[in-house]
């Protein structure tokens, strides 16, 4: 790191594991480099395991974040798995506030800057943005409009691709463990009270097709049991919210097609047995 980038300092550290992402690695990156107000930032990209070239795609950035006065970091490691992706990155990180970011999400521009101000206290803090889920398919399409809408989506602080948390909040855990959902696992290690959604989106993208919606699906839901068997006291801060009779009715009447498919698709998890779970999000 050169001295002007120490001299200075960060206020967040973007850490971007990456598994095969070369053709969405670019978009990822530019979408942080194009935020406002957010002073210098530091962004560790952990290609692991890749077969691409998303390592040289993310170092091809570097230059573009000096001008920022921000630094990037691109950590190449030949083993796969998420959770090593990013151990690896909180290793080298030097700021105290992490931002933890899928390399297929897209930030808007006032985000960064929304998230440091949000987790400036001494008190432990978690935080995320608004969730914008994306879709190309007909199938995924319809799926979106149902799930964005679903409680847990609209009423809480899910973190989805992207969650942030101070120097207070990080001291929560240790290592990340070798589990499923890293997401879920950090957001139960907080209290509800200290969940923060701030205002700007981002885009997440979800699986396309049915196949790999019950894939993804089917992975969520034992990424869940995972952790209520390994981590039983974290259950506790669990605040998924009750999805009444009522209010599925009103999803199905106000989008039969939309509903069919999203039920659809939970019914294929419960009917299918569960195989081995593996780390692709099944695009």
């Amino acid at each position: 790191m050169d001295q002007d980038y120490h001299s200075r300092g960060a206020a967040l550290c973007v850490i971007v594991p990456a598994s095969n992402e070369a053709a969405l690695i670019g978009g990822c990156l530019e979408a942080l480099l194009a935020s406002r107000d957010s002073g210098p930032v530091e962004v560790i990209v952990v290609a692991n395991g890749c077969k691409d070239d998303t390592a040289s795609v993310a170092r091809s950035y570097a230059g573009h974040a000096a001008e920022r006065g921000w630094h990037l970091q691109v950590i190449d490691r030949a083993e796969g798995g998420k959770p090593g992706a990013l151990n690896a990155g909180d290793a080298a990180a030097r700021a105290a506030t992490r931002v933890y970011l899928d390399a297929d999400v897209t930030v808007t521009p006032d985000l960064l800057a929304q998230l440091a101000k949000a987790l400036a206290v001494p008190t432990p803090r978690y935080a995320s943005g608004q969730v914008e889920i994306a879709a190309a398919t007909p199938v995924s399409r319809a799926y979106a409009r149902i799930w964005r809408r679903v409680p847990f989506m609209r009423d809480v602080v899910p973190g989805c691709g992207l969650f942030a948390v101070n120097a207070a909040g990080r001291a929560r855990w240790d290592r990340f463990p070798k589990i499923i959902s890293d997401d879920i696992y950090v957001r139960l290690h907080f209290r509800p009270e200290e969940r923060i959604g701030v205002p700007a989106s981002y885009r997440w993208p979800i699986a396309e097709g049915a196949r790999n919606l019950i894939k993804v699906r089917r992975r969520q839901n034992a990424g869940v049991d995972e952790i209520a068997a390994l981590y039983p006291d974290l259950m506790r801060n669990d605040d998924k919210p009750d999805f009444p009779l009522r209010r599925k009715l009103r999803l199905a009447l106000a989008d039969p097609l939309g509903f069919l498919v999203y039920s659809g698709v939970a019914l294929a998890v419960r009917l299918t047995p569960r195989r081995q779970q593996d780390w692709s999000r099944g695009r």
